[in-house]
């Protein structure tokens, strides 16, 4: 009984700059021609360098992410936080001052109490608002304005209670980091619902 051996099937080329259909002559054959395989070999050759490139950054950057104290991660969670309260007040103007939200200049996330004094808080949504670059920078805050108009959006009894606060609390490192990660997406939302309106212009 005779056997009859199947004829391969034609293939396309694998250099992106031939193409064509080809039967191939041998098992594995990826190209119809040497010139073709020396062609994509350099291709290969750039791929795999830019793949020991990008597994090198990673590297790097899980190396610095090790060495990053409690005060960096804070500094990091505190950047986008701020960002998410900015984006979360864009239809307001300024706390502390008449500023409203059309004006062109810097805004700011301002802390009610302030980081130095009640650290604790420095994470608390009631206790930060957005403020123009003026009075947060300038004014330390402006609070003898702001305090009125932080009752008028939250309600005496929250500014009470983020006056006389006083628990010790200490933001460990994994804490650190869920909050950073949180906001990060929550601020991508805002961003996306305000998207065309033009209120992130300053943010």
């Amino acid at each position: 009984m005779i056997i009859e051996r199947k004829q391969p099937k034609p293939k396309t080329c694998k250099n992106p700059a031939c193409r064509a259909s080809f039967v191939p002559q041998r098992l594995g054959q990826a190209v119809c021609s040497p010139k073709c395989g020396l062609a994509i070999k350099d291709v290969n050759q750039a791929k795999a360098r830019k793949s020991l490139a990008q597994v090198e950054r990673r590297e790097i950057k899980v190396r610095k992410e090790k060495l990053k104290s409690r005060a960096d991660h804070a500094k990091e969670a505190q950047a986008v936080i701020n960002r998410y309260v900015r984006l979360r007040d864009a239809h307001l103007g300024c706390i502390s001052c008449d500023k409203p939200a059309t004006w062109g200049g810097q805004w700011h996330c301002s802390h009610f109490r302030s980081v130095g004094a009640a650290a604790h808080l420095r994470f608390n949504l009631w206790n930060m608002n957005k403020s123009c670059s003026q009075c947060n920078a300038h004014l330390s805050g402006n609070i003898m304005v702001y305090r009125p108009r932080l009752v008028e959006k939250i309600g005496a009894e929250k500014v009470a209670w983020l006056e006389r606060n006083q628990d010790l609390v200490r933001h460990e490192i994994p804490y650190l980091k869920r909050l950073k990660s949180v906001f990060t997406k929550k601020a991508k939302r805002l961003e996306k619902r305000y998207e065309g309106f033009g209120a992130c212009a300053a943010m």
